[in-house]
């Protein structure tokens, strides 16, 4: 069944995505009918630059270059836009990644295939993080198109889909606009997917059509509203059932919270189930920050052998234990050696739930399992009250004597005394990721690192557009010598 909503269709399957857009986005299309635009103000670089304020983007990441310099001219010239100028698209795709961590949704602009391809990586990166990005590339002339002519910036060949194929392993929906005709359609379609997906998506825009006015944009769009996504009721019900009976059977169950709590938008929901439950708290370490580790009943992170003080013992000696969107790859399982049975494990992925090696219930949204079975547990801190038992605090660095190198113990000491509410943590891969492990996150204070991709100097761009998007906050990052050099260019 499609739903149409102004000029924008939404698909809306048995299991749609979430109703919510990112923050500052207008969620609810408007009473009053849109405005009409001056036909000379009627284009499609206007269209896109209305289109990314409305879902909640008021800074875009770019790279100027011949092919999209007019699509630019307009998108400066929306009031509720900034642009941002990156001294290379890798890093405006990095930028691009931390603004999305934060704001919900981001976007960076490139030139065509010599941009689009140096953008690549970064755009691989926020796939396998789940984050929705809206990458536009200026494109060839429309007139090009069938001419098998040879471009600069190209690699020599007549072809102009080499990009696109590129793209298309790594984002979600790919729009190629060399037309006016259905250039809105495939805009809208595009950035409704990201939004839906929480996937980059790739749009491709003829460098010669940006300021052509069209009928198709003579008003302001209708503001985005999508279809909210909702579970089966019957299966919903089924799993919770199956859940609490397999949960109120254990002895000292425990809890863990995975990176795609993010994608399932089910923080909150996963707090209220170690509120009601009174279960020991843990995060794998691609979720540190998802969870609040002010909570009374936090343990640390999880991570095999290499998990903070004492948090393994109670994971793996749990008879029971919740997974909340984990992804069990290489890195998070320590080279697969996490002392886990599945006969043990209910694993809650963003739509679906699997109890022990089975039955598995799909088109149940993680957020409503959570908050239902929240109301059928049984009360058990027994696990936490193990931990209780066996922990024993950190001790202290010494301190260091004058003039003594300084030690990372030392400095990290300091560190942790700098955090608070106001302050966000940024951590590059390598031994940041570590380091940065054992720091104890006060409430309110953000962290993000890219443990799935892993591409070294990620946290340069990232830092760029996670302070562009959160401006009242002073972002940390913790960055090796060898990364940072990779991406310096940046900062010059």
């Amino acid at each position: 069944m499609d739903t149409k909503i102004g000029s924008l269709d939404v698909c809306k399957p048995a299991c749609t995505d979430v109703g919510s857009l990112p923050n500052g986005a207008t969620s609810a299309i408007q009473s009053t009918a849109p405005s009409t635009v001056n036909s000379s103000d009627a284009t499609l670089g206007r269209h896109i630059a209305r289109r990314l304020v409305q879902i909640g983007v008021t800074d875009v990441f770019t790279v100027p270059g011949d092919f999209n310099l007019t699509l630019l001219d307009h998108l400066i010239a929306e009031p509720g836009l900034t642009n941002i100028g990156c001294c290379n698209e890798l890093n405006a795709g990095y930028a691009t990644d931390g603004y999305a961590r934060s704001r919900g949704v981001g976007a960076c602009v490139v030139t065509f295939t010599v941009g689009g391809l140096s953008v690549l990586n970064a755009i691989a990166g926020a796939y396998s993080e789940n984050l929705p990005l809206i990458c536009i590339v200026g494109g060839p002339n429309s007139n090009d198109y069938g001419t098998h002519r040879i471009l600069h910036h190209t690699i020599g060949l007549p072809d102009f889909n080499q990009e696109l194929r590129c793209f298309q392993t790594v984002t979600c929906y790919q729009a190629v606009v060399n037309n006016l005709e259905d250039a809105h359609e495939m805009i809208d379609t595009a950035i409704s997917t990201a939004l839906k997906e929480s996937k980059p998506v790739y749009i491709s825009i003829s460098c010669n059509l940006a300021g052509i006015p069209h009928p198709t944009f003579s008003r302001d769009p209708v503001p985005f509203s999508l279809s909210p996504r909702l579970s089966n009721h019957l299966g919903l019900k089924a799993a919770v059932e199956a859940a609490a009976e397999f949960l109120n059977k254990a002895v000292k169950p425990v809890m863990v919270g995975g990176p795609k709590l993010r994608v399932a938008h089910a923080g909150d929901a996963f707090v209220e189930l170690a509120d009601a439950s009174g279960y020991a708290l843990a995060v794998m370490p691609s979720a540190k920050g998802l969870v609040p580790e002010h909570h009374p009943h936090f343990i640390g992170t999880y991570w095999g052998a290499v998990s903070t003080t004492f948090c393994a013992e109670i994971v793996e000696s749990a008879d029971a234990y919740l997974f909340a969107g984990p992804i069990f790859n290489d890195y998070s399982s320590v080279g697969y050696s996490l002392l886990l049975k599945k006969e043990k494990a209910i694993v809650v992925q963003p739509d679906r739930v699997t109890i022990e090696n089975g039955p598995s219930f799909g088109c149940v949204l993680m957020k409503d399992f959570l908050r239902a079975l929240a109301k059928r547990l049984k009360r058990n801190k027994t696990a936490h009250e193990n931990y209780s038992r066996i922990f024993v605090p950190n001790g202290r660095p010494l301190k260091s004597a004058p003039k003594e190198p300084l030690r990372v113990n030392v400095l990290f000491h300091h560190i942790q005394n700098t955090l608070s509410s106001e302050t966000a943590v940024i951590a590059d891969t390598g031994d940041s990721w570590f380091n940065c492990q054992k720091l104890k996150l006060p409430a309110g204070c953000g962290y993000e690192f890219q443990m799935q991709y892993g591409s070294i100097g990620w946290s340069v761009g990232a830092t760029l557009g996670y302070a562009q998007a959160v401006p009242e906050k002073r972002v940390i990052a913790f960055i090796g010598d060898g990364s940072f050099q990779v991406h310096l260019v940046l900062f010059l």
